[in-house]
């Protein structure tokens, strides 16, 4: 026998054997359900008092019998009914309302999360027969903040309403609009959410910002940004399960298609809150790692971002569930270790091992060219900084080099190492790095550990801030929490502030000139002089 959901308990064997022999009616593919099973399935709702759902697929079997209390029931995990772009999850729900009102807000929640055919209420006469019938379905667009249409009330007599003709006219609409709007906006659409507390606002904004410009660096577009307040967090849901809920509506009445939290989420967040809200959840460090891996070109960048993702990864393969069938597409599921995603923790584990032995030959290797550049005896400078700030570009000016360097956060990933020769025939190495970032992931630092260890041979550090960029003090900051980690806050540093050419002029007038910093525009040669000089002063003492 299949198995009765919900509350079974209390019910007396008569009606238990009643309800499974549910599952052996059908009705019509073009009715909702037959007058004979909603006769059936009402009479004896009425006599457990109790809700009784049926969840119905399109050949017009009875995939689920639901119990529920009086007021409502709760509908299943659906793991093989997933909706997809253009497509709802081929089951409608038909269920009994012991009081004579319509279809509910949660009724209405189930249909747009869960994505639906249709959601039907059947209330009762007095004496359990079917009394009106309340339906709806999703429409392909929205309208006036809605994407659901409310159907007349109708009688029993009714039901027969081509359902499975109705169906599909609505998925092939909504398959054109969603072609439309991945053509418009991008196959990626999201909401960001921020979990904060009322006292830390203006750092919540400040991040909401940051993970924008995050989004953005992935090809995603963002519809809408959400910071919820809370005293506390949610320990499975981070922002209340109702409140996920209401979330979730939200997201799938704009068109978007995932969540992107600001947070970091642990295994049983993502499992929680992707079982709730049946889209894409991804956290902040998920996407730090996508634009890693779409930016990593050597083989030892490859290498130290399939190791992060394989770290991050493992405690999320204690078992497959919705969550982790998400990761495998998209935003955290690119790059190198994209198809080992889904592999078990044994094998995790040794690919993590070999990762790391191969990373150590890398380490070795480089620690036979610092040997010979000690030998050469040419100052190493290392250019640091936060994300964005314009190291690449500098690196470039100085050198003319042609190192990559956009407006893009993470652009450089791989070390570059370049030699300039200064007034008075003085040589130096300089060296270009990966940039820092507020909360950098502890595996990202990890697996970077290789690459950050050079700063260790550095004789000067050159720390470049983007000065036009309001939260250039954060900035500041978040790199220097990231030198003590690495033990090498006792470097000597030139803070560069670039960009000062996009300060306005009332500004720029204002700006406090101190010894081991200087003002520059890495875009304009004839600026960095007054750097150039510093550098030489620094290295001749």
């Amino acid at each position: 026998m299949k198995k009765i959901h919900g509350n079974t308990s209390g019910l007396k064997p008569n009606h238990l054997l009643r309800l499974e022999k549910l599952y052996h009616r059908r009705s019509p593919q073009d009715f909702l359900i037959t007058q004979e099973i909603a006769r059936d399935f009402c009479r004896l709702s009425h006599e457990i008092h109790r809700q009784i759902g049926l969840l119905i697929d399109r050949r017009g079997t009875i995939r689920f019998v639901i119990i529920g209390d009086h007021h409502g029931l709760i509908i299943p995990h659906l793991e093989d009914y997933r909706s997809g772009p253009g497509r709802l999850n081929g089951l409608r729900l038909i269920h009994t309302h012991l009081d004579q009102n319509g279809l509910s807000e949660e009724d209405l929640a189930d249909l747009i999360v869960l994505r639906m055919d249709f959601i039907s209420a059947i209330t009762l006469h007095p004496d359990g027969t079917p009394n009106h019938i309340f339906c709806a379905h999703l429409l392909p667009t929205s309208t006036e903040s809605k994407n659901y249409i409310l159907l007349p009330p109708f009688d029993p007599g009714q039901l027969q309403m081509d359902c499975k003709k109705r169906i599909l006219a609505i998925e092939d609409e909504m398959s054109h609009q969603e072609s439309v709007q991945a053509a418009l906006m991008g196959d990626q659409r999201a909401f960001l959410v921020h979990v904060t507390q009322h006292s830390l606002k203006q750092e919540a904004l400040q991040s909401m910002e940051e993970l924008d410009e995050l989004a953005r660096s992935c090809g995603v577009q963002v519809i809408d940004r959400v910071i919820q307040y809370r005293h506390k967090q949610d320990p499975r849901f981070l922002l209340g399960k109702g409140k996920i809920r209401s979330l979730a509506l939200q997201v799938l009445q704009q068109n978007a298609n995932m969540i992107i939290f600001d947070q970091e989420l642990n295994p049983s967040q993502i499992r929680s809150i992707t079982d709730e809200v049946e889209l894409r959840v991804i956290d902040r460090t998920q996407l730090i790692l996508d634009i890693f891996a779409r930016q990593a070109q050597s083989r030892e960048g490859k290498l130290q971002v399939e190791l992060a993702q394989l770290k991050y990864i493992l405690p999320r393969l204690i078992t497959k569930n919705t969550a982790m069938s998400r990761l495998t597409g998209g935003i955290g599921g690119r790059g190198p270790g994209e198809t080992r995603l889904e592999i078990n923790r044994r094998r995790a584990r040794e690919r993590i091992k070999h990762l790391q032995e191969q990373l150590k030959q890398v380490h070795r290797s480089r620690d036979r060219q610092k040997s010979k550049r000690k030998k050469r005896g040419l100052p190493i400078i290392s250019i640091i900084g936060y994300t964005n700030a314009g190291k690449s570009t500098l690196l470039n000016t100085l050198t003319q080099s042609q190192v990559q360097a956009e407006n893009r956060l993470f652009v450089t990933l791989d070390p570059t190492s370049r030699r300039i020769k200064f007034p008075q025939n003085m040589e130096v190495i300089l060296t270009d790095t990966v940039g820092f970032i507020r909360d950098l992931p502890e595996d990202l630092v990890a697996a970077f550990q290789a690459t950050l260890e050079q700063l260790d041979d550095a004789d000067i550090l050159l720390h470049v801030v983007d000065r036009s960029n309001p939260k250039y003090e954060n900035h500041i900051q978040s790199v220097n929490k990231i030198l003590n980690t690495l033990n090498i806050q006792q470097k000597p540093c030139i803070i560069v502030f670039n960009k000062v050419d996009l300060i306005p002029d009332k500004q720029r007038h204002g700006l406090r000139y101190e010894n081991n910093c200087v003002f520059v525009s890495a875009r304009q040669k004839q600026s960095l002089t007054p750097l150039i000089e510093m550098i030489m002063n620094r290295i001749q003492r």
